[in-house]
């Protein structure tokens, strides 16, 4: 008996079960500690505030998420540049191993450095930058939609619409520089670009921001894409509406800033609805669910006594959604930690050991043990939240990305269609197209019909010809022979001739003003060289050309020919005669020569028909006289039987 106890102890001293599994894992601790940053006074924070508590509280109210442990949150203010680095730097003197944010991608660029070298898994909603998802930042973890695929987005919107060009309005700094970049990348995907960046620093006023939409008024390009912060996106409107660019013609895309303020600060001002009118803007993509519902049933109790403007209720945006996913795909990975034996520990920074004793007590931060563990379950985790599936893909991002197409119409706004990564532009949800095969033609991608600025349904052209633009250059060669064809007129700068009428009704059929200038191109003297013209029309010196340009193949090498409008096919040249008619005039086209070997022709083939014919037919017998009157019947009837044939064939 005593053998069998002395078993028992040996057993579970060391670890070991009857299944022959290890049980010596560590304890769970009551609490763990995260924190968030967040700024509190923003469109995006003060949603996000109460989505993230809430979300604290589902996990803890249910002990099967962590099993006992409490989730332990401390929030920060968000502040912009140096200040929010500080604040981050705070939490890091904790005992904190993660932090949902920083809400900022400013500062998210600045604190990714600090949670590589500390090993704290960052979880932002909001910081979606896409240089934030490069390997760079192993630590940095986009629990929302990368914005490079917002910027594919528009890229096929503006492809769909057959534009070619955009200007781009954008806050000058990390967030609105890369959203730009990764735009210019997609556009140039499809053929298209960015004509005109107009960048705006974050704190700009509506003097500035006057200015430079002036500057945008007088470029070419009537499309305008605004990358910026609902701070003052709404005044970038305002001016707008201002200097005339809210009207017909205009295009106007915006990111999802300004779903973000629709769906939070709902019902706008009257003011601000009336600048916004005809704007499509992109809004993230999150499906219909049991959970979805649940939740945004309960936001009005959640939010009670708290208003977002005036005193409309606040209300719900996506990225209330996000925020809330996060803290449960947070508690997850934690609880995943755990089972895997992980442990809440940190060391000191051996690196930052030298610089203890200063006054900025930088050797007081820690590196957390347990980060690269927890990062990898962070990364591994599958559920279903209110966004819908969580999961991430190889390369660190959500999978299936897709937004929803605004168009900002009266009082509130009209879903016109759907993007995602998956299958592009379509009219129906993106969910009912991943169990068919993925099929990007022209033809399969759809949009409802679009009100655009000025209250019209016609589709903009999307450019006028720029104010401050450059006339075009146009040379026409100075001739000395053929001078109807095209010359200038004597002792002006003007020109004449058939060419110049032509090119001048082409353009009067045009519905826009094309300004031009024209270029005298040789020295009047002789007549210069035309493929030396085309060879300066490809360099760059002048635009195009009008002349008798004649068309050869190695002048359409270089340059683009107009449809011919001279006929110059192949002639015959031959002398008139006039001749007088009679009736022997049948015999005009053979001369007496060609006649008589004519006849010659006719003896020779009734000699042969009689040597054939003379044994064997009675009718080529008798005397001569009658042979010969059968040999001459019988050649004038062949002859004439042969004329009817070649009638009948005509």
């Amino acid at each position: 008996m005593k053998t069998i106890w002395i078993l028992v102890l040996v057993v579970f001293y060391n670890g070991i079960s009857l299944n022959g599994v290890a049980t010596n894992v560590p304890a769970r601790p009551p609490f763990v500690s995260i924190g968030a940053l967040l700024s509190f006074n923003s469109t995006i924070g003060k949603v996000a505030k109460v989505a993230i508590q809430a979300a604290v509280d589902d996990v803890n109210s249910d002990p099967s998420i962590l099993g006992g442990t409490k989730l332990r949150i401390a929030m920060s203010a968000d502040k912009s540049g140096f200040l929010g680095i500080i604040e981050a730097l705070k939490f890091m003197e904790t005992d904190t191993v993660a932090i949902v944010g920083p809400q900022s991608s400013v500062t998210a660029h600045a604190i990714s450095f600090v949670a590589n070298e500390l090993q704290i898994p960052l979880l932002s909603y909001s910081s979606t930058d896409p240089a934030l998802s490069s390997p760079q930042f192993p630590f940095f973890v986009m629990t929302a939609r990368n914005d490079l695929y917002q910027m594919a987005a528009i890229a096929e919107i503006v492809d769909y619409y057959g534009w070619k060009e955009v200007i781009a309005i954008f806050g000058d700094d990390d967030y609105g520089r890369n959203g730009i970049a990764a735009l210019g990348d997609k556009l140039a995907e499809r053929r298209c670009k960015i004509s005109f960046k107009a960048p705006l620093t974050p704190a700009a006023t509506r003097e500035e921001i006057t200015d430079l939409l002036i500057k945008v008024a007088l470029t070419e390009s009537r499309i305008l894409v605004v990358h910026t912060f609902s701070s003052w996106g709404p005044v970038v409107f305002s001016v707008a509406q201002y200097l005339g660019m809210m009207g017909p013609g205009y295009v106007w895309i915006t990111t999802n800033w300004l779903s973000t303020l629709l769906e939070t600060d709902s019902p706008l001002p009257a003011g601000t609805l009336d600048d916004i009118q005809g704007v499509l803007t992109l809004r993230m993509y999150t499906p219909d669910s049991e959970l979805k519902r649940k939740f945004v049933s309960r936001w009005s109790t959640l939010t009670s006594g708290t208003t977002a403007y005036g005193s409309n209720p606040m209300g719900l945006s996506t990225y209330g959604l996000y925020a809330y996913d996060t803290v449960w795909l947070l508690a997850h990975a934690i609880n995943a930690f755990f089972d895997q034996g992980g442990n809440i520990s940190f060391s000191n920074d051996s690196r930052l050991a030298a610089l203890r004793g200063g006054s900025l007590h930088l050797d007081a931060l820690n590196i957390f043990n347990g980060g690269n563990l927890l990062r990898q379950n962070i990364l591994q985790v599958n559920m279903t939240g209110v966004t819908g599936k969580v999961k991430f893909n190889p390369d660190g991002n959500l999978i299936h990305p897709a937004y929803d197409i605004i168009n900002v119409i009266g009082n509130g706004i009209r879903r016109i269609g759907y993007w995602s990564n998956y299958s592009g532009l379509s009219v129906v949800p993106p969910e009912t197209l991943y169990s068919r095969p993925p099929n990007r033609s022209s033809s399969s991608q759809k949009l409802h019909g679009v009100i655009w600025p000025g209250q019209t349904a016609q589709k903009p052209r999307g450019w006028v010809f720029p104010e401050n633009g450059r006339h075009l250059r146009i040379a026409v060669p100075s001739r000395v022979s053929y001078c109807e064809f095209v010359s200038q007129v004597p002792g002006t700068d003007k020109f004449a001739g058939y060419c110049i009428d032509v090119f001048t009704a082409a353009i009067n059929l045009l519905p826009y003003a094309v300004p031009y200038k024209l270029i005298p191109y040789g020295d009047g003297v002789t007549n210069p060289s035309c493929t030396e013209l085309v060879q300066l029309i490809t360099a760059g010196v002048y635009d195009a050309a009008i002349g008798d340009i004649a068309i050869i193949t190695n002048r359409t090498k270089m340059v683009d020919f107009t449809q011919p409008y001279i006929e110059s096919g192949l002639v015959v040249v031959a002398p008139v005669k006039k001749r007088n008619s009679s009736a022997w005039a049948f015999l005009q086209p053979f001369t007496g020569q060609m006649w008589a070997v004519t006849a010659l022709f006719f003896i020779i083939v009734g000699a042969v028909v009689w040597i054939l014919e003379h044994r064997l037919n009675d009718d080529f017998r008798g005397p001569p006289r009658r042979q010969l009157i059968t040999i001459l019947w019988q050649v004038t009837c062949n002859i004439i039987c042969s004329l009817i044939d070649c009638s009948e064939m005509v």
